[in-house]
């Protein structure tokens, strides 16, 4: 076996070898909100995202650098309020002790890349980024943005809009004689009502549903009668993973999390409704990066991907970077109704 050189220095350093049984052991990435682009994108210029108010109507506007384009009309009257969106920051550096005298896959002898490297480590990092975004889609559905931790509040927007966080709805799917038809009809009617205008013809409601409540709810009596021998396809295409039925117009979806059922995940008991469709529910604001010069005054992109080198001039290590500043936007938790399996 012949020597990899340094990809530093273009030196040999050694040699070590790769077990050729290795298994990449990935885990399942949820995406499935992500999939559903309930979130309408807004790009700011500054890092603060204003909120405008008025006659219980909401509407999301990006606030601007002085001399910037008008992005939106501020309503006359309204109340503006400025939310200053959180930073996403993850980086890997990679030394040149760690690429030294690799044998790298597949069998022929080749060198290991730095820019290789650089790019698989860019390419994780972006897995985490999609992965956090996902959970804090996850958290805007429910009414709470948290942080990593899953304890720790970015945003209460019941807290920020002065709303009650809506009754939890019993199921009862442990009793055969419950109308559970009737409960969804209920779900939806107290939805309309809370949407103030934001409903349309068009509007559809979403259940994220632990594993649980699904099971119970497909064999519950009255489910099981309706649902044979008809069509149960539902309205959403593409869900991804677990199974799903459409029940008065409500799409249950067996939601699958992280494989430990901790970072992103339902409670198996719990369902968790939310509207797809409705006019200004959901909105992402996306702050820009003032971390570098290169990104000052310009107007923000969902991610930002820096690759540094080192300045000593020894060439030493190289790194990847990746900041991201997302805002994600409830402006009617009222909808956001949760419920529970018994």
């Amino acid at each position: 076996m012949a020597l990899v050189l340094d990809v530093f220095d273009q030196n040999g350093w050694g040699v070590v070898e790769y077990d050729e049984n290795i298994v990449d052991n990935t885990e399942f990435k949820p995406q499935l909100l992500g999939s559903l682009n309930l979130f309408d994108p807004i790009y700011s210029r500054s890092s603060a995202i204003a909120v405008a108010q008025k006659n219980g109507t909401l509407a999301l506007i990006p606030t601007s650098e002085l001399g910037a384009p008008l992005e939106e009309l501020v309503p006359e009257g309204a109340d503006v309020r400025l939310f200053k969106a959180p930073r996403l920051a993850k980086g890997s550096t990679i030394y040149s002790t760690e690429l030294a005298g690799i044998l790298a896959l597949p069998f022929e002898e080749q060198t290991v890349e730095v820019a290789d490297e650089l790019a698989d480590r860019t390419t994780a990092i972006m897995d985490d980024l999609e992965l956090t975004w996902e959970h804090h889609r996850l958290g805007a559905i429910q009414g709470i943005v948290y942080d990593a931790d899953g304890t720790t509040p970015i945003i209460n927007w019941y807290t920020e809009w002065g709303i009650t966080p809506p009754t939890e709805v019993n199921f009862a799917l442990g009793t055969a004689t419950t109308d559970v038809r009737k409960k969804c009809r209920d779900v939806g009617r107290a939805m309309q009502k809370a949407s103030k205008g934001a409903w349309t013809p068009s509007t559809r409601i979403g259940a994220l549903c632990g594993d649980a409540f699904f099971d119970s709810l497909v064999n519950h009596d009255q489910i099981k009668e309706t649902k044979l021998h008809t069509d149960s396809a539902v309205s959403l295409e593409g869900i991804e993973g677990y199974s799903a039925i459409e029940i008065e117009n409500i799409t249950f979806i067996n939601y699958r999390g992280t494989d430990d059922d901790t970072k992103l995940a339902i409670n198996t008991d719990k369902v968790k409704f939310f509207p797809i469709g409705a006019r200004g529910v959901f909105r992402v604001g996306f702050g820009p990066c003032q971390e570098s010069k290169r990104y000052l005054n310009r107007r923000a992109q969902e991610y930002y991907s820096m690759l540094l080198a080192d300045p000593s001039g020894r060439e030493a290590w190289d790194r990847a970077e990746i900041y991201s500043y997302p805002l994600h936007i409830c402006t009617k938790p009222g909808m956001l109704i949760p419920g529970r399996r018994a």
